[in-house]
């Protein structure tokens, strides 16, 4: 592959890469020690140049880092996830350490989301089994969603900015929306049991019936860009299933089938409908279609969309735990970290089988 960059994190195993939204030549690692299991963490701002990528500013921090993510109104600050259960604000005009730091969950913080749409907040999801809403500008979090389990992955929907979603440990993705009483579920207005079969028989394309998928945690979700309704979502078993919303008993609309281990993170295009990454720990990073731009055949039910694998890029020599599309540009570019304590910079367009 021609068109490809490297940057090396000696000491620190990356666990999240996520592109600047104000420029397509900056991006934030967050990398641990020790693969995250015992000492620090440290935070790359990574710049690139015409000599290559070089790190413009490094923050360390005193546990591990899980997740990262930029803020959406200063565009020299990032909100970091960390092991101890805090999230810390920094600022690359700043001295070494966070403009602030917030500390309310119980357990490790394992991801970060800044609001796209409204931009004045930012939620993050820990394994104490909570969700919580901030601003940048009070410790004090706004609000607490309880998911009750292991929460992996935390999002907000790209249109609306009271829209949240979760996706656990039980196999459920969770959406919340703010704007609702709190009342007894605390915002809860859709449940969506992964990998429970659907409520009204539906079937592959090729006529089969649906499978039968024993229950798994989920390690990532993203919202679709284009389609708001429709969320992607992938763990333990290695399927990626995109849902919609609207719908939540109906079963997935689509299942994405190849990865050989667990998927630990996907990211859907915001270039294209129908494109996504995937990152998983059989060192892959897989550029696939969901489907949606083909024809759908004639079955016998609603049909589940078997979406195509379009790409795939095997450099990365250990699990590969982030990635992230460049929002700039021509669409293709992708960056991807992994536990080969490296960060790589490509064009997604050169996997492409056409």
């Amino acid at each position: 592959m021609a068109s490809m960059l490297e940057f090396r994190t000696p000491g620190y195993n990356p666990y999240a890469v996520k592109y600047s939204p104000y420029y397509d030549s900056r991006i934030a690692v967050a990398a641990s020690a020790n693969y995250g299991i015992v000492g620090n963490g440290r935070v790359f701002c990574l710049g690139m140049t015409p000599s290559g990528i070089q790190a413009e500013k490094t923050f360390d921090t005193n546990d591990a880092l899980y997740d990262l993510s930029w803020s959406e109104i200063n565009e020299n600050q990032l909100v970091v996830a960390c092991g101890d259960g805090s999230l810390k604000l920094f600022d690359l005009g700043a001295n070494d350490f966070p403009v602030m730091n917030f500390h309310e969950h119980k357990r490790e913080t394992f991801c970060v989301a800044w609001n796209p749409v409204s931009k004045d907040t930012f939620l993050s999801s820990s394994w104490d089994g909570t969700v919580k809403l901030w601003s940048p500008t009070r410790t004090a979090s706004l609000k607490t969603l309880p998911v009750g389990s292991c929460t992996y992955s935390a999002a907000f929907n790209p249109s609306s900015p009271a829209i949240i979603s979760t996706a656990s440990s039980d196999s459920t993705i969770r959406v919340y929306d703010l704007r609702t009483p709190v009342s007894a579920k605390y915002h809860l207005t859709t449940t969506i049991p992964a990998h429970a079969p659907p409520a009204t028989g539906a079937f592959l394309p090729d006529g089969r019936t649906f499978p039968s998928f024993p229950p798994a945690e989920i390690l990532t979700h993203d919202w679709n860009k284009y389609n708001h309704a429709l969320v992607a979502c992938a763990g333990v078993d290695r399927v990626i299933r995109t849902f919609d919303v609207r719908n939540p008993t109906g079963g997935p609309v689509g299942l994405l089938r190849g990865h050989e281990y667990a998927v630990r993170r996907l990211a859907w295009s915001p270039h294209a409908a129908d494109v996504m990454v995937s990152a998983s720990y059989d060192m892959t990073v897989r550029v696939w279609t969901d489907g949606s731009t083909m024809a759908a055949p004639q079955t016998g039910g609603p049909p589940v969309r078997e979406g195509v694998q379009l790409g795939l890029m095997n450099r990365h020599t250990e699990f590969v735990t982030g990635v992230d599309w460049c929002l700039f540009g021509s669409g293709g570019w992708v960056a991807s970290c992994g536990w080969d304590e490296r960060v790589l910079l490509w064009d997604a367009h050169s996997l492409l089988r056409g």
